[in-house]
């Protein structure tokens, strides 16, 4: 039962989009109406609204983050608590992925992903950030760094020699942020993947 209750607690905090709510405080248009219709800190940013796109990517990452931590500071300090860490860290994830909020069509995962990383180990996220942003600087694909970071994250994983069922629950995120990420592979093998601060059409105020 202790599992289930957080498991769900966690998959609740993770359906909460920040791209929604701050989209809504800016006075934007829905980030699902334009863009990539992804509600995600990247299609923010292509409204031109850069404090809304930074705040939706602190706060898409604080809720992995918090709920990963709650999980490791309240969770039995034994097998079934890093069994509970482990699965918090994936239900966290799949709930910004699949939100219950917005009948399930989510963003994609990539800061939310990240703050369960800082939470399960700070030079682990620390690294897959780094990773994010060699790429993003050297290319201008967010899309791309995601995916170099989400390869990454579980070497990164046994280097700080996570326990295995961490090293599993990171595995599983990445590769879950690679499927999410297909239509953005089909677009960079086609040339037709927008780089980071280019705005698209209807991205203004709603």
């Amino acid at each position: 039962m202790i599992t289930l209750i957080f498991v769900v607690c966690a998959y609740l905090i993770g359906s909460v989009s920040f791209a929604v709510l701050m989209s809504k405080a800016f006075g934007l248009a829905d980030p699902r109406s334009y863009g990539s219709g992804n509600p995600g800190a990247t299609n923010v940013l292509r409204s031109g609204k850069k404090a809304a796109a930074a705040l939706t990517l602190l706060g898409d990452a604080a809720k992995g983050w918090l709920a990963v931590f709650l999980a490791i500071r309240f969770a039995p300090h034994d097998g079934e608590g890093l069994m509970i860490v482990a699965l918090v860290s994936i239900a966290v994830f799949l709930g910004h992925v699949f939100p219950v909020f917005l009948k399930f069509k989510g963003g994609k995962g990539v800061a939310t992903a990240l703050g369960v990383l800082l939470a399960l180990s700070v030079w682990m996220g620390l690294a897959v950030l780094a990773t994010w942003l060699l790429v993003a600087v050297a290319f201008r694909y967010s899309s791309l760094a995601a995916l170099a970071a989400s390869i990454a994250a579980p070497v990164y994983a046994m280097l700080v020699h996570l326990r295995p069922e961490l090293v599993f629950a990171t595995a599983i995120m990445s590769m879950l942020l690679i499927w999410r990420h297909k239509s953005n592979i089909q677009n960079l093998l086609t040339g037709k993947e927008s780089k980071i601060g280019g705005k698209k059409s209807g991205a203004q105020s709603a």
